[in-house]
């Protein structure tokens, strides 16, 4: 059975690609790099996660945060439609039970889908860009729940702008702080201003 392409999925098709290529060198330096410094326990970290419908799949990422290079080494999930570039938190089934109540509807014969399942999760969300914002926020759940009941390709686009935004207007400021130079209090004077006066 085919299904048919939404919107959605286009996107994540088409922007995931463009970034996995563009990412592609950085991540490969990273994986090298990785590789080296900790050849025991390799370059990926390995978790089981739930997809759309339920489905477990493994998710794998680079062992590191930097460059958020963890991030970017997702992006085959994404092109593959494991995940979305925007969605709930990709959760593990221990969580995804816990979250969901599972064992719960399994026990009391419910099978009704819970909402987590109609959606991919995603690289970033509602609740991860709510949290970096430094607003105050709900619990992440309620925010990936809002997203699910409200979301549209619109949404989508404003959060994925705030995702880049946040992390670049940081990392500007960590700059713009390690290169000002040091004034003195006679630089900020007037001209005219005398001490006698």
């Amino acid at each position: 059975m085919q299904t048919k392409m939404t919107a959605k999925r286009a996107l994540d098709l088409a922007l995931g690609s463009a970034l996995l290529t563009l990412a592609a060198p950085l991540l490969a330096a990273g994986a090298v790099a990785l590789a080296l410094q900790q050849p025991s326990g390799g370059a990926l970290n390995r978790s089981v996660r739930i997809g759309l419908g339920g489905r477990p799949f493994v998710m794998r990422s680079l062992r590191t945060r930097r460059l958020r290079l963890d991030l970017l080494s997702r992006l085959p999930h994404v092109v593959r439609g494991e995940l979305s570039l925007v969605g709930p938190e990709p959760l593990t089934p221990e969580d995804d039970d816990e979250r969901t109540g599972a064992a719960d509807r399994t026990r009391a014969g419910i099978t009704a889908p819970h909402w987590r399942q109609e959606l991919r999760p995603g690289l970033t969300g509602l609740a991860q860009v709510r949290s970096r914002s430094g607003m105050p926020w709900d619990e992440p759940a309620l925010l990936d729940q809002h997203y699910a009941e409200h979301h549209w390709l619109g949404l989508d686009l404003v959060i994925l702008m705030e995702a880049v935004r946040l992390p670049l207007r940081a990392a500007l400021r960590g700059l713009t702080r390690r290169s000002k130079a040091h004034l003195s209090d006679t630089d900020h004077r007037l001209r005219g201003y005398s001490a006698a006066e």
